[in-house]
């Protein structure tokens, strides 16, 4: 991912908030997600870094960025530990279904496991069936771990999935 995908990852993330957490998270909280300060939010963690994460897009054969993925090392708290984390996975909704998700989900599962990570972790909202399903037939299961976040006034259960990595 480069500083000029931020405008179309933004757009990317915020229609995949909107289409997937319709119903799962606060409607005016979906409504007033803002591309604009999302692409600067993006811009300004790309340029100076961020502790490690990595951003990968996926393109069409025609350069049309179709999905977005960031991962980086496993945050417990403000802890960071030796497993891996996918902190992001989202696709234009009419290139779900296509491969893109399982492409994107594959070459970070791979660059993980190159660097040494022996597990991946994802957090994914419990009521996201599609989300989860999606992540079970790529090998993540859920171990048991929930937790919630406060998203526009509501409190949101996400349950954490795991996967092993190869070395």
């Amino acid at each position: 991912m480069t500083a000029d995908d931020c405008e179309r990852v933004a757009e990317i993330r915020i229609g995949g908030w909107q289409h997937a957490y319709r119903g799962l998270v606060p409607q005016p909280y979906l409504d007033g997600l803002d591309v604009a300060e999302d692409a600067a939010r993006h811009r300004e963690r790309l340029l100076r870094g961020d502790g490690g994460v990595v951003n990968l897009v996926a393109e069409t054969g025609g350069g049309e960025v179709a999905g977005w993925a960031a991962f980086g090392p496993y945050r417990d708290g403000d802890r960071r530990t030796g497993d891996a984390e996918l902190y992001a996975l989202y696709l234009r909704p009419e290139h779900i279904g296509r491969g893109v998700g399982r492409a994107l989900l594959t070459e970070a599962a791979r660059r993980c496991a190159a660097a040494g990570h022996r597990r991946m972790y994802l957090w994914v909202l419990q009521g996201n069936a599609p989300a989860r399903r999606f992540y079970e037939r790529a090998g993540f299961r859920a171990d048991g771990a929930v937790e919630t976040f406060a998203v526009g006034g509501d409190e949101v259960p996400e349950v954490r999935y795991v996967k092993e990595l190869a070395g």
